[in-house]
């Protein structure tokens, strides 16, 4: 073990002279490939982030992996249910979707439906039991909106990110004039329409005077804003929440394992209702996806590293040619073969190890530079960190590039007959 252990550091010594000794061949080699360990850097941290900015957009609209998801229909017994079995719980938010119209009163919405606003849905319908027809008035200066109540704070779900302003605050006593945070597309629509600061909602006695206190980034393109349900239950009970002129969503967010599920479940079956039950898996989901643009980009990488590995080769070929006296003299003087080898693979091995140090360093100083410049118009890049894994990924491909392109010359100096020396 002493011996190997020997060997292997007389390699490392004299490699390093040897590099000492050609400085501009040691530079061409790195030239040759600094660009392909570049790549190789580049696209395992570009896939790094690729799949951070993936994974956390869905989390913004499907919510963190591991989330039990309940969907229900809206009904009016099971509203009152459902808010009556999460009122105070920290392990599970309902999150009970209506229609709101903000501005004046007595007109249609310009966005019938809570349309995004560059996307026409059709008219504003009114159904009873005989049908559908298109509801009776003119579009004024009114906005409609999903109007979403929360029974609790569902960031500890889907992690809004926060524009402006604040989120709704659970721990202070209900406010009579309910404070609204508008997504990104219904903040827009009011930025272009200028509506009186009225809310009519189906079902409730009388009109309500909304706060606007923030905007958040939800992933949703429809205009959508997110209420308080104890505050928006002072003007519109749970029990007529369910209109069927207007429609709406009921959805329950929980917590692996909450004892809040078997529960509900149970309630709903007997009211006559099958919830239907999923885990959020995201990133199960995007894998296949994934792992198909590492294979995409890593192919490309790899034949720049290929290029990069083929001009190692050649200035080791050389730069054996050119020792092939002095690598004649030590075997004459008793140095083993594999020592040779190893002299020959250590100048590679290092070369490649610089490289990677070299091309890691322009990756995280050029992420920093992007950061800087455009990290406050693009929210993923604001924080973002140079992925570990690219620096990894470096070192493996210098790693290689060094052992590929230096097998062959160590091969040819550990193959040089100790007769050369005669001839010299």
């Amino acid at each position: 073990m002493r011996r190997l252990s020997g060997r292997f550091r007389s390699s490392l010594i004299i490699g390093l002279q040897g590099i000492r000794a050609r400085k501009l061949r040691t530079l061409l080699s790195m030239i040759s490939l600094f660009l392909g360990v570049l790549a190789v850097v580049v696209v395992q941290a570009g896939a790094s982030i690729a799949e951070r900015a993936l994974l956390a957009d869905l989390e913004i609209t499907q919510g963190y992996d591991g989330t039990r998801v309940m969907d229900m229909p809206m009904e009016q017994a099971s509203t009152d249910m459902l808010a009556a079995t999460v009122h105070g719980r920290s392990d599970a938010v309902a999150m009970m979707g209506v229609s709101g119209i903000v501005g004046e009163p007595g007109v249609l919405p310009v966005n019938p439906g809570a349309a995004p606003l560059d996307q026409d849905w059709g008219p504003a319908m009114v159904c009873n039991d005989v049908g559908c027809e298109p509801a009776p008035g003119v579009k004024g200066q009114a906005v409609e909106v999903r109007l979403t109540a929360l029974s609790g704070d569902v960031r500890k779900f889907r992690p809004f990110r926060t524009v402006t302003g604040q989120w709704l605050d659970f721990s202070k006593v209900p406010a009579m004039s309910p404070k609204l945070v508008l997504n990104r597309a219904a903040a827009d629509a009011f930025n272009q329409y200028r509506v009186p600061a009225e809310m009519r909602v189906g079902g409730a006695a009388a009109n309500v005077t909304p706060q606007f206190v923030g905007v958040v980034d939800d992933g949703d393109m429809q205009p959508r804003a997110y209420v308080r349900l104890d505050e928006l239950t002072t003007w519109l009970p749970t029990s007529r929440m369910a209109d069927p002129m207007t429609g709406g969503e009921m959805r329950l967010l929980m917590s692996p394992g909450s004892p809040v599920e078997p529960v509900v479940v149970s309630k709903l079956k007997a009211l006559g209702n099958e919830p239907y039950v999923y885990t959020v898996e995201s990133r199960k989901d995007q894998e296949k996806q994934l792992t198909l643009m590492r294979l995409v980009f890593f192919s490309m990488a790899g034949l720049v590293l290929l290029i990069g590995v083929a001009g190692i080769l050649n200035v080791g070929l050389a730069t054996v040619g050119e020792r092939v006296e002095e690598f004649a003299l030590r075997r004459a003087v008793g140095t083993p073969r594999s020592l040779l080898a190893g002299i020959v693979l250590a100048e590679t091995l290092l070369t490649g190890l610089l490289t990677a140090a070299a091309a890691i360093g322009a990756a995280a100083a050029g992420l920093k530079v992007v950061t800087m410049l455009v990290g406050n118009s693009q929210p993923i890049l604001s924080d973002v960190q140079f992925p570990w894994e690219a620096g990894i990924a470096g070192i493996i491909a210098g790693l290689v590039a060094g052992v590929l392109g230096g097998f062959i010359p160590a091969l040819r100096a550990a193959g040089i007959p100790i007769a050369t020396v005669m001839r010299a």
